[in-house]
């Protein structure tokens, strides 16, 4: 399929969460998923190991199950204050963000199994260290961004996700993943609803750039 007319910059920042755009009423063609994958088997791997593995589910039944326990995680995080916009009440600006973001958020946690395609990025795993865990996750994590552009690229939204991972194990015995598999992100996937994408609101670089030293 022939990708939208972006640079690699306007890629960059403008490939943004999508939730409640995401059009849940429209088919995602498997070989399009497929051309998204191959994509992001180009990424860095740690000793060229290659050791990701992508379970795309689309089967409306496992889609619902996985909706259902994304549901449960979702709905913890935000009564235990996750999607707080009054963190941010100094920042008028930056507070009214995250009152969009919780809503869209607070969206996709009671729709994401209605979602057309759910992808998740997993990686085999001999034994998880107590430490820095960044070798391991370092050789899954730049392939599923990867991903992710290569959908924006096709006119497809995604969004970075990972409370269902509070039950990880539940979602590991309905999709059968075996006991050396562990998953990093759960990436719904669908045509989006409307056209504008933009750069998000950050803070200035030089509020979080530290040159030679701390």
């Amino acid at each position: 399929m022939s990708t939208l007319p972006l640079t690699p910059d306007e890629l960059l920042t403008t490939t943004r969460s999508v939730r409640k755009r995401l059009d849940l009423t429209r088919p995602v063609p498997i070989p399009l998923i497929r051309e998204c994958l191959e994509i992001a088997l180009q990424a860095p791997s740690g000793s060229n190991a290659q050791s990701w593995h992508w379970i795309v589910v689309t089967d409306p039944g496992r889609r619902a199950a996985i909706g259902e326990i994304y549901r449960r995680a979702f709905r913890s995080y935000a009564s235990a204050g996750g999607t707080r916009a009054d963190r941010y009440a100094g920042d008028p600006a930056r507070q009214a963000t995250q009152l969009r973001v919780g809503e869209s958020a607070a969206w996709l946690g009671e729709h994401m199994g209605d979602v057309p395609v759910l992808v998740l990025a997993c990686r085999r795993v001999a034994r998880l260290s107590a430490g820095s865990q960044a070798d391991v996750w370092g050789s899954l994590l730049p392939a599923a961004w990867s991903y992710m552009l290569a959908a924006r690229a096709r006119g497809l939204g995604t969004a970075w996700t990972t409370l269902h991972l509070d039950h990880e194990q539940e979602v590991a015995d309905l999709l059968g993943i075996p006991d050396d598999i562990r998953q990093g992100v759960l990436i719904p996937t669908a045509y989006y609803t409307g056209e504008t994408f933009k750069p998000a609101p950050r803070d200035p670089l030089d509020t979080v750039l530290h040159l030679d030293h701390w």
